[in-house]
């Protein structure tokens, strides 16, 4: 478990910077945003420079700004055009950014001005076109994945014609000094992109340590998910660096006439994140099979972490179709016992038997329940067999999420309920029972509110007079005690026992800002909105029962392609550490430049 708990932390760190990339004004600020920096800057140079007059000033600043915007307009359809990541909106606050710390440099320099006389303002300005064409050089290197000599040109235009507009006012008050500003002009970007070189190749040298997958290839690959949702880049460089495994699936199915309701517990974790790898295996396998079957399905985690997330979404098609075509087979159980559920300190365990087979789930709720190793679950299965059960899915409930992650500390309590609980079920007399499913598909709640596309599923099983309620909710956890407060309502409703699972899907994960980087369940949802939907799908199922027989299999998936618990590590060590290298080497590399910089205007322009 220390090994687990070291490869969560590695995976919080490298979403908290991917969740947190960019937070972008929209097209129309930016544009204002622009315009209001024109302005400031033609109201700086009538400062400095009064004898051009408020025209010249004026004409200055409208110069820039449409000059920016042709600038802008030509690299989004000509340089950058089909760009993913560089639609006109993000080109437009690149210019922004940039005007904004070229901005910084003008007004130095038209304070300093006063002292030191109008050339210092000059020199100023020029040394913040060259920071400006810098910036512009990293960010377009490490996010775009248009042509080179396509970058070069979107680096340099609207920094170029903004210059130029700058070097005809200049040529109103001074030309003696117009060819020594040209070779600034000239030369100055060469030093910006040697500086930028040698900050890439520290960081490179840096990943080698990590991952043979080149660091900025990674970084963009991260950033055009992120940005425009194509996985594609990384999803590559996650097949590349994958490997194959077998993967173990349980699946319980119901059927009355036809099929009733399933629950599937692929031995695959949901994640990394977004629409990465098996993020979305929940709701896709949950959609998938109801298509195929007509039945209500969920899709709760099973006992396993990070290790088994899937490079691809490809693999997601392969587990699902290969579930599928094995589950078209005949229900033949026709009783289970009642519900069960023993405590053991923290640790809760929860059982029910169909025929041969168990259902059993774990909590520690309202303390953290997070991802639990898998050799607790193949201990289940073992102690299932003694007692002559062929197959047990056995659930992580995952629906409960404090500061405090311990789950490590409490394996032995979770062996011990599991036991318990095992043996009081087994020793349950078996009677038939009936079955009703729904799903609900809150409105209110998207991704970023911590609400998958699986929406919420409830399952309903009657044993004699026992109502027993099994919630499925397609999120990342749950705010702890608000399990307790969905199980008070189901009880205020008549359900005897119930049982609430989240699916630990990470589509919501890398959608929000934040140390967390996703919303668990409740944390950004109303409660009373939430445990209303809980309990229409849990009615709704009721209202369905069917007298029903049970049937299960444990299949196995060969060769799908997984990330892999060190690899997945060794990447998510490596955003986290690149980024962390790059603010080391900031400001030597950059502050050298800058030196060599203002050496150079001293040199040409005095």
């Amino acid at each position: 478990m220390e090994t687990e708990s070291s490869l969560n932390r590695s995976i919080d760190d490298a979403k908290k910077h991917y969740s947190s990339m960019f937070s972008l004004p929209s097209l129309n600020k930016a544009m204002a945003f622009v315009v209001v920096l024109c302005l400031i800057i033609g109201v700086a140079t009538f400062v400095v420079a009064p004898s051009q007059g408020i025209i010249g000033a004026s004409f200055l600043a409208l110069s820039l700004l449409v000059l920016t915007l042709l600038a802008d307009l030509s690299t989004n359809k000509v340089f950058l055009k089909g760009d993913p990541i560089f639609s006109l909106r993000r080109i437009l606050v690149l210019s922004f950014v940039s005007f904004g710390i070229w901005l910084l440099f003008i007004i130095l320099g038209v304070g300093l001005s006063f002292t030191f006389g109008w050339l210092i303002w000059v020199q100023l300005s020029l040394l913040g076109f060259a920071v400006t064409v810098t910036l512009r050089i990293i960010v377009l290197n490490a996010t775009s994945m248009a042509a080179s000599w396509r970058k070069k040109f979107a680096v340099l235009l609207q920094p170029t014609l903004c210059v130029a507009a700058f070097l005809v006012f200049w040529t109103g008050i001074s030309s003696a000094f117009i060819l020594q500003i040209l070779a600034f002009i000239i030369v100055s970007p060469i030093i910006s992109l040697i500086a930028a070189l040698i900050f890439f190749r520290s960081i490179e040298r840096l990943s080698k340590k990590f991952s043979p997958t080149a660091s900025i290839s990674l970084f963009r690959a991260f950033i055009i998910d992120f940005a425009a949702s194509i996985n594609g880049p990384l999803e590559k460089h996650l097949e590349d660096m994958g490997q194959d495994i077998d993967i173990e699936v349980s699946l319980l199915k119901f059927d009355s006439s036809k099929p009733k309701a399933a629950i599937i517990v692929p031995l695959v974790h949901p994640g990394p994140f977004k629409n990465i790898g098996s993020s979305l295996l929940p709701s896709l396998l949950k959609l998938g099979f109801e298509k195929e079957f007509g039945c209500e399905t969920c899709t709760p985690l099973g006992i396993l972490g990070h290790e088994l997330d899937l490079a691809s979404q490809a693999q997601n098609q392969k587990i699902i179709s290969q579930i599928i075509a094995s589950a078209n087979f005949q229900a033949s159980a026709g009783l289970a016992s009642p519900f069960v559920r023993i405590s053991e300190g923290p640790a809760s365990a929860s059982c029910q038997i169909f025929g041969d087979t168990a259902l059993l789930s774990f909590t520690l709720a309202p303390k953290t329940t997070e991802d639990l190793p898998q050799e607790l679950g193949r201990i289940v299965r073992e102690q299932a067999a003694n007692y002559g059960l062929k197959n047990c899915l056995v659930i992580n409930a995952h629906n409960s999420l404090t500061d405090i992650v311990d789950t490590a500390e409490y394996l032995d309590e979770l062996k011990s309920a599991a036991s318990k609980c095992l043996q009081k079920a087994a020793a349950q007399p078996t009677k038939p029972f009936t079955v009703g499913g729904a799903s609900v598909f809150p409105k209110e709640f998207s991704l970023k509110q911590g609400m998958g596309t699986g929406g919420i599923t409830a399952i309903v099983v009657q044993v004699e007079n026992q109502k027993t309620a099994y919630i499925t909710i397609d999120g990342n956890n749950m705010i702890p005690n608000l399990r307790e407060k969905i199980l008070l309502a189901l009880s205020s409703a008549g359900f005897a026992e119930s049982e609430v699972f989240t699916t630990d899907t990470h589509a919501v994960t890398g959608i929000v800002t934040g140390k967390q980087g996703y919303n668990s369940v409740g944390k950004a949802m109303n409660h009373e909105t939430l445990v209303r939907y809980i309990l229409e799908a849990a009615k709704s199922a009721e209202s369905k029962l069917e007298t029903c027989k049970a049937g299960s299999l444990s299949l196995v998936v060969p060769q799908v392609r997984v990330i892999g618990e060190e690899r997945l590590k060794s990447i998510t060590t490596l955003v986290d550490k690149a980024i962390g290298k790059a603010k080391q080497t900031l400001i030597p590399i950059f502050g050298l430049e800058g030196l060599v910089l203002i050496l150079l205007l001293a040199v040409l322009i005095r």
